[in-house]
């Protein structure tokens, strides 16, 4: 409970009705727009700002500013606990 609470992600149950869709209620309950959701599902598989920018078609100095703000959004201090978390909340199924 504490480490949902953290990650702002509700526990409680779907209303009657509604459709549950945890790894995206998960990835949203982050803020993180959809450019840093592809972007932190890269940090997640472990590439680096250039081939994140490579990947994405955009400059490693606009990667660099998608990982800070991912980082911030997070509440973590480095990649590897963005990763981390990616990884164990399970946000970005292998497709």
């Amino acid at each position: 409970r504490h480490l949902a609470a953290r990650a702002r992600i509700s526990l409680d149950a779907p209303a009657p009705g509604e459709e549950a869709h945890p790894e995206i209620t998960a990835v949203e309950s982050f803020g993180l727009t959809p450019r840093e959701q592809d972007v932190h599902r890269l940090v997640a598989a472990g590439h680096t700002n250039r081939r994140i920018a490579e990947e994405l078609f955009i400059s490693p100095k606009t990667a660099s500013v998608h990982v800070s703000n991912i980082l911030a959004k997070l509440g973590v201090a480095s990649r590897g606990e963005a990763a981390a978390l990616a990884h164990r909340l399970r946000l970005y199924p292998a497709q």
